[in-house]
């Protein structure tokens, strides 16, 4: 799948890869708002009053409350929230097991853990994680929507992940303004998706004007946080001195760490300059990793180094490109 997350021409056009911000989408019982069967432990989990004689007793916290404060925890916080009562525990199970769905979706939505990637067996598991409470499933819900073009399915869960406090589904809104308050929000509160958002606003001058240092400055934090896309734009961001000091230097650097992280496209860049520098074996491996992800033009220049390269040598740079994996990154 083709990255492409940088202004190319010189006539004004950007080519970022941000999501454009909707209308909000008429009102309907499913897109406005996901169904109740989509959230059954929130209509389900009993609900009591807390009683004020039991001062700082834990267990009288209402379920829907704790389940509204708990809906964007990750599995750690989960786990140790259970710990607090038995109350806490048992209200907290439908999320611990929506735990299990998100990790399953991100498994098939990436190709890991040995299955192949399916996109629809990922918002499968990813609903269900949703239907439990998470607002991580939620979100991650509402990309898979968008990516299939149901973007107002994508926004209505984005939607209601924010409702419930998780600053990742506050990345998208449907208004421009609220959107920009809720990127800055989601921003400093240190969430990497928020900040390339951001970044790619303020470097388009979309509903905010137009700053190549700020722009600039959250590439960084959100290269920093591991957003492979977002080390891509720095790279560039120093390799044209925009927003940044040039250094050609560090362009390289984050370029490779992009690479490294998946990016196909800094794939096939960081391959061309090793190529540039004569350093075969390391451009080929790079190369036909981009090629892969298919980038086109990595092939052409590809085949020409192979055809440079012995027999054993080819082979042991498909053995390496065979047995490569990216290196971690934030969940895209």
């Amino acid at each position: 799948m083709k990255q492409m997350t940088w202004p190319c021409n010189s006539d004004g056009h950007h080519h970022f890869a941000s999501l454009p911000f909707f209308r909000k989408p008429q009102e309907s019982p499913i897109l406005a708002k996901p169904s109740k069967s989509h959230l059954s432990f929130f209509n389900s989990a009993p609900k009591s009053a807390p009683n004020p004689s039991q001062g700082s007793d834990f267990s009288a916290l209402p379920y829907d409350v704790l389940a509204r404060v708990a809906a964007s925890f990750a599995l750690p916080s989960l786990k140790t929230a259970s710990l607090v009562c038995r109350a806490w525990r048992d209200a907290l199970k439908p999320l611990r097991e929506a735990m299990v769905f998100l990790k399953w979706g991100k498994r098939f939505k990436h190709g890991r853990g040995g299955v192949k990637a399916n996109s629809r067996k990922a918002l499968d598991s990813f609903l269900k994680g949703a239907a439990r409470g998470s607002t991580l499933a939620m979100v991650d819900a509402g990309l898979i929507y968008w990516e299939m073009g149901k973007k107002e399915e994508g926004i209505a869960w984005y939607r209601l992940a924010a409702e419930l406090g998780d600053p990742t589904g506050q990345s998208y809104p449907s208004k421009t303004l609220e959107a920009i308050g809720w990127l800055y929000q989601a921003s400093f509160a240190g969430h990497v998706r928020a900040q390339y958002q951001l970044a790619l606003c303020l470097h388009q001058g979309r509903g905010v004007g137009r700053s190549l240092p700020e722009a600039a400055h959250w590439y960084l934090r959100a290269a920093e946080g591991g957003y492979a896309r977002a080390m891509y734009n720095t790279s560039l961001c120093y390799l044209m001195g925009e927003g940044l000091v040039q250094s050609h230097r560090l362009a390289r650097k984050w370029m490779k760490r992009a690479a490294d992280h998946g990016h196909s496209k800094a794939q096939f860049e960081h391959g061309l300059g090793l190529f540039s520098e004569g350093d075969m074996m390391k451009a080929v491996v790079y190369l036909e990793l981009a090629t892969r992800a298919g980038e086109r033009a990595a092939a052409h220049v590809k085949n020409v180094i192979l055809q440079q390269l012995s027999a054993s040598s080819r082979d042991r740079v498909m053995l390496l490109a065979d047995t490569w994996r990216d290196l971690p990154a934030h969940p895209s």
